[in-house]
């Protein structure tokens, strides 16, 4: 992010949490830059206020966290002229939200980083100089002094633009979980690879991109089905703000797909207009046969989304109505 002593930094994130007392406080003290706390606790508008007293120059934030701000409806009124760059990190990051927070936020800057907890916790980043379409839509190349690479189920290395497991290895990677030496096998392998468990991509200039969570992933009729890619195409409706895919069982396809939406500030919308939406745009299998609106979507207080939860409520709601029917 090219930080200097003349920056002032937005955390919003917690500092518990390796995005605010890492990539927020140490980044901030290590090249003398400025940490300015907004609230507590995460308040979207406490968030702009600060922003604009405080002439920041950079914002950290989870996605829903950028979301929260666009779309509140005081929003407009804010000088927001002092942003310049910032970091979108912590769940998957949708194109459109990114876009937007460059164009409305003036993050003319912003970066995208990906990583882990256990992994210190940058893998990978894009730059202040990628090309725009590289900054929205990639998490960058990895970082230095730092390895990456893209495996097959059988730990074999994969093609160029082949999706397969995310594996980083380097000085970031930690020693272990505290005194629990399976986990810890099962996570870093002999030669210190950590496995993220992160279904990825690396381009021919080395520009990664996380497709999803390996256990995120869907099998609909034999088909492996990427959530994160029908996410993405539902972000570009204009009435969705957000919105969330995952699988649930299905007694003829074995998964089949659900997707929980929620809607813009004042608009309607129903099924059949989103599945609409979808014909002749991605493949018919990959369209959503549950839709559902909602206000909230389950998530830590790190701002991630438990879509185990979404999954476990989804097939509890349907349970009740087959048994209705029945």
């Amino acid at each position: 992010m090219k930080f200097t002593e003349r920056d002032r930094v937005c955390i919003p994130v917690p500092l518990y949490h390796c995005f605010g007392m890492v990539i927020g406080n140490l980044g901030c003290l290590t090249h003398g830059a400025a940490m300015v706390y907004s609230s507590e606790g995460f308040d979207p508008l406490a968030t702009l206020e600060t922003i604009e007293a405080e002439r920041c120059t950079a914002l950290y934030g989870v996605p829903t966290m950028f979301i929260a701000q666009l779309d509140h409806p005081e929003f407009p009124r804010f000088d927001l002229s002092s942003l310049r760059t910032g970091i979108m990190a912590g769940s998957p990051c949708p194109i459109e939200v990114m876009r937007r927070a460059v164009e409305r936020m003036n993050l003319r800057e912003i970066v995208i980083g990906y990583g882990m907890t256990e992994t210190s916790p940058a893998s990978t980043v894009t730059t202040t100089d990628d090309p725009i379409e590289r900054r929205v839509s990639t998490v960058g190349r990895a970082m230095p002094h730092t390895e990456v690479k893209i495996v097959d189920p059988e730990g074999r290395i994969v093609p160029r633009g082949t999706t397969g497991e995310l594996l980083t290895r380097g000085y970031l990677v930690m020693r272990g979980y505290w005194d629990d030496a399976e986990k810890t096998r099962e996570a870093i392998d002999p030669a210190g690879w950590m496995h993220t468990g992160d279904l990825a991509t690396i381009d021919e200039e080395g520009y990664c991109n996380i497709v999803g969570r390996i256990k995120d992933m869907i099998i609909r009729g034999g088909e492996n089905i990427y959530p994160r890619e029908i996410e993405e195409f539902l972000c570009r409706h204009p009435k969705i703000q957000d919105v969330q895919v995952f699988g649930i069982p299905d007694p003829r396809y074995g998964e089949e797909l659900c997707a929980w939406i929620r809607l813009r500030d004042g608009d309607e919308a129903m099924a059949e207009e989103i599945r609409t939406f979808c014909q002749g745009q991605i493949a018919h299998f990959k369209i959503p046969r549950h839709i559902k609106f909602v206000d909230d979507f389950p998530m830590t207080v790190t701002g991630k989304i438990q879509k185990f939860a979404m999954r476990e409520a989804m097939i509890g709601e349907l349970g009740l109505v087959l048994q209705k029917t029945a």
